[in-house]
């Protein structure tokens, strides 16, 4: 009876170890269906980098910002995915869509940001139903070289009709197109506003006419990473905003030594003034008061006259041209405002000096914005350049509405 029962336990070893060795055949064919090949459960999934594609490519560093972001399966369904961008010590979610059919993620926005770090997650299905999941991250190109514009007028300011948006930048723009794309001017209420492109460094916005008084204006940059230049990206993403005033507009006749002076069309006044001498005349056109000083130094040097004046103390100036012409008082030639042109090319009022708050150059600067205008008539001189200080508005509106960008 021993000897029978010794060989059933033999017998039994025998068949448990060639029923082992199939099993673990079975696992290891190319046909079988599960780790034991046998029941029909799933098979030990793929990797998951198998399963599921991410571009850029996992620990990849200086990515360029027009990289495509995908995330992608050749076969199955993504159920999930998660993008989160690290950008100046801030974490923000990166929106995106998964396509109709299962096997693409796209974000919203093709562009990356620049100096950032990507961290993506991601859970899909294979065609077989096995689930996998992955977890990459990438870093963008930190760049040498950044650009910025400076914007005029200053934020919630308030300014007069005339004011134009003018942009200039700190590089040379060669992707004119698209930093003009990254730049919005809007006004409430609603204005067409257009831009024109004065070289390759300034950007400048002006509806048709002047800004209607109340209008408030909204400039938006969006210039961050955006590429100006060969590996040169922008670096602000901020909104400016100002309010326009009240409209006055002033017309000088350099012919007639006067100054009129309107206010929401209404006359207010007329001023007697000096103009340019007749060996440097005052520039015709419509100028816009940039820049307010109740006392300023003015020197010649300054502005490509040699040593012809300096005067320590020039009463209520008002900056008009980028090429140094002023609206200001003038104590030292009492006699000439409505009677002879005496400047180098300023326009000068009666003053006392120190400057006094009742005479006429005290009363109409107690009575400005930066943004109103000041039209100038009746000299010899040719009309101011529109890249000279804010002189946009001596441009008809086809002229302005031309398309430099593109050139």
């Amino acid at each position: 009876m021993r000897h029978v029962q010794g060989r059933a336990r033999r017998t039994g070893a025998a068949l448990a170890a060639l029923l082992t060795w199939a099993a673990l055949l079975a696992g290891c064919s190319s046909v079988g269906t599960g780790p034991l090949g046998l029941d029909g459960a799933p098979g030990r999934p793929p990797a998951p980098e198998d399963v599921i594609h991410v571009t850029p490519d996992d620990d990849s560093t200086a990515v360029r910002p027009d990289r495509r972001l995908r995330v992608r399966v050749p076969d199955g369904r993504l159920q999930r995915v998660t993008v989160v961008k690290s950008q100046d010590a801030q974490d923000s979610p990166v929106p995106g869509r998964i396509s109709p059919d299962g096997l693409t993620w796209r974000p919203d926005e093709d562009r990356l940001a620049l100096a950032a770090k990507y961290t993506v997650d991601v859970v899909a299905l294979d065609a077989e139903g096995r689930r996998s999941a992955r977890h990459t991250t990438f870093a963008t190109l930190v760049p040498d070289e950044r650009f910025i514009g400076y914007v005029t007028p200053e934020n919630r300011s308030v300014v007069g009709t005339g004011m134009i948006v003018s942009l200039a930048f700190s590089r040379e723009i060669a992707d004119r197109a698209a930093v003009e794309r990254a730049v919005r001017v809007s006004a409430r209420p609603p204005v067409e506003i257009r831009p024109h492109w004065f070289g390759r460094s300034r950007l400048d916005f002006r509806p048709e006419q002047y800004w209607k008084p109340g209008t408030e204006v909204t400039v938006d940059l969006r210039l961050r990473d955006v590429q100006g230049a060969p590996g040169v990206y922008g670096l602000q993403d901020k909104s400016f905003s100002f309010t326009v005033g009240r409209s006055q507009v002033s017309l000088v006749d350099a012919a007639r030594h006067t100054m009129q002076v309107r206010r929401d069309g209404r006359l207010l006044a007329t001023v007697p003034i000096t103009a340019g001498a007749p060996t440097n005349p005052t520039y015709n056109g419509k100028m816009v008061v940039m820049d307010m000083q109740d006392v300023t130094r003015m020197n010649s040097h300054t502005v490509g006259f040699g040593g012809e004046y300096d005067i320590p103390d020039v009463p209520h100036a008002m900056k008009l041209t980028d090429s140094g012409t002023f609206l200001h008082g003038n104590y030292w030639s009492p006699d000439a405002p409505g009677r002879v042109n005496v400047s180098h090319g300023c326009v000068g009022l009666r003053d006392v000096k120190g400057g006094g708050s009742d005479t006429p150059a005290g009363w109409f600067f107690d009575r400005s914005l930066i943004g109103d205008v000041i039209e100038v008539v009746g000299s010899t001189e040719k009309t101011v350049a529109p890249d000279n200080g804010l002189g946009g508005w001596n441009m008809t509106w086809q002229e302005w509405t031309a398309d430099p960008a593109a050139k």
